[in-house]
């Protein structure tokens, strides 16, 4: 029997990494003329390798579950700046929303791709 997991594949874990990033690169942009504020972010590709190679743990019987890891628990990195300003803020700006706006785009991709999953495990329960 194929489980959630295998069904959604890295799907869902993409799109809580990318729903995380997303907060992170908010609170950067609200935080632009903040003095002494440290522009963060996350290493998307690092975060989500990591979900894949955590678990399943391996088990001593067939009826067992597997233990998965948690999406989105991964470190977050200060960003170096290319332009430092005088009063110690690393967030650029201009770097910030172009970052925004591929990850929404990314988001938006992933999320996309999970309900079109979705709606074939509908239609497969429907037989259709």
């Amino acid at each position: 029997m194929l489980s959630i997991d295998k069904a959604f594949g890295t799907s869902a874990d993409s799109l809580v990494l990318r729903s995380r990033r997303m907060h992170i690169l908010q609170s950067n942009i609200a935080n632009a003329a903040t003095p002494g504020y440290k522009a963060r972010d996350i290493d998307f590709q690092t975060e989500l390798r990591k979900i894949q190679r955590v678990g399943p743990m391996a088990t001593s019987h067939e009826s067992h579950r597997p233990v998965m890891g948690i999406p989105g628990d991964g470190a977050v990195l200060f960003r170096e700046n290319t332009s430092p300003s005088l009063d110690g803020n690393t967030v650029e700006l201009h770097r910030e929303q172009v970052q925004f706006a591929e990850n929404a785009v990314r988001y938006q991709t992933s999320l996309d791709f999970l309900n079109s999953k979705i709606s074939g495990i509908k239609k497969a329960f429907k037989g259709e």
